[in-house]
């Protein structure tokens, strides 16, 4: 008898420790990577003051349990994301990662194929990690050329089938066309521009963080 029950009661401890595992990962907030350029790494903005900032503090509010890490760099192109990545996602090990990246390829010019295979590669490598891919478009601005605007724009939407991953098309969406929400560059919106470039991206960043 004595037996039987020390052998329930180690099943019963081996149980109820497996419940405490499986609560606490449950519990474990979530950490989002936001892997961009200067539009999210706060370009001539006070610190706390870009979407990024403003999406943690949405996240909060909105009762989802969530880590922003801003890995934004100002100038950042798909191929220096692409280089960084992998030490990003040993690091700090995210669930989700946001690409914010290809303006910077756009506005020098480069193949838009490269900055599509680059992209790939770093969904591939997020993927590899276990981590889901968020990608957030861009346009380049009409004096780049109808040709090359319109597929740099198509790349976005393709690649986001191709690896099915949630798109934000435009992230400029209700900005670009207004010349006083930019910084005197004509490039970087001004802090006033970011919370409208939050709600452009809240809905999908939502949706996907809770999916995950």
């Amino acid at each position: 008898m004595l037996n039987m029950f020390n052998r329930l009661s180690k099943k019963c401890l081996a149980a109820l420790l497996l419940l405490s595992a499986a609560a606490s990962a449950y519990s474990a907030p979530k950490t989002v990577l936001v892997l961009g350029d200067s539009l999210s790494a706060e370009y001539g903005l006070a610190r706390g003051t870009g979407w990024v900032a403003l999406a943690e503090q949405k996240l909060k509010q909105n009762n989802i349990d969530a880590v922003v890490v801003n890995a934004s760099v100002s100038g950042e192109t798909t191929s220096g994301g692409r280089s960084r990545l992998p030490a990003l996602l040993a690091k700090y090990k995210p669930d989700l990662v946001v690409i914010e990246l290809g303006a910077n390829d756009g506005l020098r010019g480069l193949p838009v194929a490269a900055a599509q295979t680059n992209l790939r590669a770093m969904s591939d490598a997020a993927a590899k990690a276990d981590a889901k891919v968020m990608l957030i478009g861009m346009r380049m601005p009409p004096n780049y050329g109808r040709d090359y605007a319109d597929k740099f724009f198509a790349m976005y939407g393709t690649l986001s089938k191709e690896i099915k991953a949630p798109l934000v098309p435009f992230m400029l969406d209700g900005v670009a066309e207004k010349p006083q929400l930019f910084q005197p560059d004509r490039l970087h919106p001004l802090a006033e521009a970011h919370p409208i470039i939050l709600a452009n991206i809240w809905p999908t960043l939502q949706k996907t963080i809770k999916a995950k």
